[in-house]
């Protein structure tokens, strides 16, 4: 079109730069944004919108903010496309925040916007603000959608609530393959695996929704978990068969971590073997931990071979050996791969982990001492181990 000299409007490039967000063809869209800016479009909020969209999925949040900065009217979409864009990078407390500057702004969210906070709320364990949010939808009658009853579920399954999840679940009047994979895998994570099939079963006999490669990564999730190795290899099978829908690597990944955990070692080496694709990073680490969970040393020290191939520079394989031999007591190995990893400078990521109190969520890095009040949560801590030494 550009190349045949035909006139545009403003309208004209939003479903082009709606392609290149989806494919994250970060390269096009800035040559439509170049475009859009030679014809003096660049004023238009819809174009705005659709701009920081393109960004933000492309991975250039930074550009993205400097576009949502700079505009003098922003309209819902505008907030719910960065919103959406820092929920996309994980960057889930720059979502949050946002949100909050949005309801400060006197901008009425839309369903978009806060499905993507929750989903924030979810992956941080935000309980506290995921149910401020739940209730500014009933009071503004909001969040009616499907869209949001689903990021609800997913949000207190993932906080801790399974009973409230179940509660939005059962008052749905047509659930649609997303609300029920929601709460199969909300279940599989509280541990009711049991529950998980049983729902699982529920959906099938309903003969309206049709179960997707998601819906049985969280069914074979929950036979992981709770040790169903029959189940398991019963449902790895009938979503071939009946529903013709080819595993992905993530389910090789759970049948393997299914049979790791029930000492199923040699089975579960086997399995590897036949794959039709390539084992990855995460098919070898579930082995590896299905290994040391047995103390099964030298299969450990195999998975570990393979993991370091694909890895040579990263610490997992490395930390997941050690820990093996750790359990195995043999510390003379525990010393030798310290070592090598201190030889080869591979540093391990300080853990991390996350507390909400009083609606505001704090991040801790393991061994951290820059907290403000590190020396406070220390002495209480050490308290604690007094007393518990007492008792």
């Amino acid at each position: 079109m550009v190349e045949s000299s035909i006139e545009m409007d403003a309208v004209t490039p939003i479903g082009v730069l709606v392609a290149c967000a989806k494919t994250g063809n970060l390269d096009m869209g800035r040559r439509i944004h170049s475009l859009i800016v030679r014809r003096g479009f660049d004023a238009n909020v819809y174009l705005g919108a659709s701009l920081i969209s393109m960004y933000a999925k492309g991975g250039a949040l930074d550009y993205a903010w400097k576009l949502f900065d700079k505009m003098p009217d922003r309209n819902a979409v505008c907030w719910t496309a960065m919103i959406s864009g820092y929920a996309h990078s994980n960057r889930f407390r720059e979502a949050m925040d946002l949100f909050r500057e949005m309801q400060a702004s006197h901008v009425k969210s839309d369903d978009a916007a806060i499905a993507s906070v929750l989903s924030s709320c979810a992956r941080l364990g935000a309980l506290d603000q995921g149910k401020y949010i739940h209730a500014y939808c009933d009071v503004n009658g909001m969040g009616l959608s499907l869209l949001v009853k689903n990021a609800l579920i997913d949000m207190y399954s993932k906080c801790g609530d399974i009973s409230r999840a179940l509660v939005i679940f059962h008052e749905l009047v047509n659930p649609d393959v997303f609300s029920w994979t929601a709460m199969i895998s909300g279940l599989a994570m509280h541990g009711n695996s049991l529950g998980a099939i049983e729902l699982f079963l529920e959906m099938e006999a309903s003969c309206k929704i049709v179960p997707n490669e998601i819906t049985f990564l969280a069914v074979l999730s929950a036979c992981s978990h709770g040790g169903l190795v029959e189940e398991g290899k019963y449902y790895f099978d009938r979503m071939q068969t009946v529903y013709e829908l080819l595993p992905r690597i993530e389910h090789y990944g759970c049948m393997v971590d299914l049979l790791g955990r029930a000492n199923l070692l040699l089975e579960a080496e086997k399995f590897i073997e036949g794959m039709p694709i390539k084992p990855d990073v995460i098919i070898w680490r579930s082995l590896l931990f299905g290994c040391r969970a047995n103390e099964n040393i030298e299969m450990a020290e195999s998975a570990a071979k393979r993991i370091l191939e694909l890895e040579p520079k990263k610490c997992g394989g490395h930390v997941m050996l050690s820990n093996a031999y750790a359990a195995a007591s043999r510390w003379t190995d525990v010393h030798w791969v310290r070592r090598r990893m201190n030889d080869w400078s591979i540093q391990k990521q300080p853990g991390c982990s996350f507390i909400e109190v009083n609606g505001v969520v704090h991040e801790f890095l393991s061994a951290d001492k820059m907290c403000y009040q590190a020396e406070i949560i220390h002495d209480l801590l050490s308290g604690i181990n007094w007393n518990s030494a007492d008792s």
